[in-house]
């Protein structure tokens, strides 16, 4: 029986920049929650319009990494919850069943597994756990570059009783045979931890289309075909990203080639691969999400 196509949301701060809303560094995407939860609001509807089963709530950038030490000790866990309850009013004001996704950043900044620090991380995600819960259907552990984080991400989110998804970015400035983590830990080491963990589902995000196909069938074997792990793609539009990477240090250009049409034929590459969960990372809007949307009603 072929497991149904979910359709996730697309990027959240590149679509809050073009809507008009606040945005600056270092803020970034967080700083429509502190001044314009509207423009929020109004992209996880433009999300829901184009056809997206899963909206992700706007919590990628509230960290101290981008609002602040202060800041987030002293609004952190309320800028959270509204990140949480903007999605959740839009979802249910759907007219048809339309999914949560908590979004858990990497707290010490994208694209760097050698920055990552659990002792610095830990703390920060309990705030966020404890703050989104209450509106979330899911968990998204996303743009993890390591093993370590997603496995302090399923530790801190197992009380909750929440499925969890994890979602890791993929080396794509100087992609391997063998499909990494940027770490260079493998998609097979991934897919071993998500079942160790108890994921329901094991994404790829925030890389470069090009990487993504590998790294679905290398997950897709490891894991075995009668396995209930999903497996899905969102991947950015974005060139490589290189190894120093400052995360969301600017807006990054955008590949002309990756339209709607162009992403789609890279979509259905994802799914006939084995990918039943799709969607859109950095600069994959709305307009990604509907061509999505329609392939799918007639996959």
């Amino acid at each position: 029986m072929t497991t149904p196509l979910l359709i996730l949301d697309g990027g959240t701060g590149r679509e809050l920049a073009r809507s008009g809303a606040p945005f600056r560094q270092p803020e970034w995407s967080a700083l429509a929650l502190i001044e314009g939860p509207q423009f929020v609001s109004a992209v996880h509807r433009a999300y829901v319009e184009a056809g997206a089963d899963v909206i992700t709530t706007n919590s990628y950038a509230v960290v101290p990494f981008h609002i602040g030490e202060e800041r987030f000790a002293d609004q952190g866990a309320a800028l959270a919850a509204l990140a949480g309850r903007l999605a959740r009013e839009v979802a249910d004001a759907a007219a048809r069943k339309v999914h949560v996704a908590g979004s858990l950043p990497p707290v010490c900044g994208s694209y760097r597994p050698d920055l990552v620090d659990l002792d610095r991380a830990r703390p920060v995600l309990e705030v966020l756990v404890t703050a989104l819960a209450p509106s979330i259907d899911h968990w998204l552990a996303e743009t993890l570059s390591s093993l370590v984080e997603a496995r302090l991400a399923a530790t801190l989110t197992a009380p909750t009783g929440k499925p969890l998804w994890l979602s890791f970015t993929l080396e794509d400035e100087k992609p391997t045979a063998e499909p990494t983590l940027r770490s260079g830990e493998s998609v097979v080491e991934a897919a071993r931890l998500a079942q160790d963990v108890g994921a329901a589902a094991l994404l790829f995000n925030c890389s470069q289309p090009e990487v993504m196909e590998a790294a679905v069938r290398a997950a897709h074997a490891a894991l075995g075909p009668d396995n209930p792990i999903r497996i899905g793609v969102y991947a950015n539009a974005f060139p490589p990203m290189a190894a120093d990477a400052e995360a969301n240090s600017a807006l990054c250009p955008i590949r002309e080639d990756l339209t709607p049409a162009g992403y789609g034929r890279f979509a259905a590459a994802w799914h006939a691969a084995g990918a039943s969960i799709l969607g859109g990372c950095c600069g994959i809007g709305p307009e990604h999400i509907a061509a999505l949307r329609r392939e799918a009603v007639h996959a």
